[in-house]
């Protein structure tokens, strides 16, 4: 059997690959953080800025980057919090909902592949030890914040 950082190493580089490949949506190349931005706004209600860029482990300045991009291209919209107005939350346009819901489908579409190739046991298998691993390595203090 290979060893742990191998086989997660593989795992990332293919599951990376895909992402980094599959993801052109209506004439619109949308780049791997992108997808992750745009997955995360569409999981949390009207998230801030900042909490976007913690779940994904990005700094705030490099992230602010990233989000006037997606705002230029209407897939984003910022929006002061009537709260405190120098929080800015974020929510999917119109446009930014189909791409999400594009890259979703492509995502589903690709791991019910990957999953028929094995019996339901096996599948059940597989995302409960995906599972494990995820809650162990949140609770690790060695290296990360945990990504959500």
């Amino acid at each position: 059997m290979n060893n742990p950082r191998e086989l997660l190493q593989i795992l990332a580089r293919q599951f990376g690959l895909l992402s980094k490949n599959c993801c052109q949506i209506g004439g619109q190349d949308i780049s791997l953080i992108h997808s992750h931005i745009l997955y995360e706004i569409n999981r949390q209600s009207m998230p801030s800025m900042q909490l976007v860029a913690d779940t994904l482990g990005v700094d705030i300045t490099t992230f602010s980057r990233q989000i006037q991009s997606l705002v230029k291209r209407k897939l984003v919209k910022k929006t002061a919090s009537p709260e405190d107005g120098r929080v800015y939350l974020l929510s999917l346009t119109t446009e930014g909902k189909f791409v999400a819901g594009s890259i979703d489908k492509m995502m589903t579409d690709y791991l019910d592949e990957v999953f028929s190739f094995m019996n339901e046991f096996e599948r059940d298998t597989v995302l409960r030890s995906i599972q494990l691993l995820n809650t162990s390595m949140q609770k690790s203090k060695m290296c990360c914040t945990p990504m959500g």
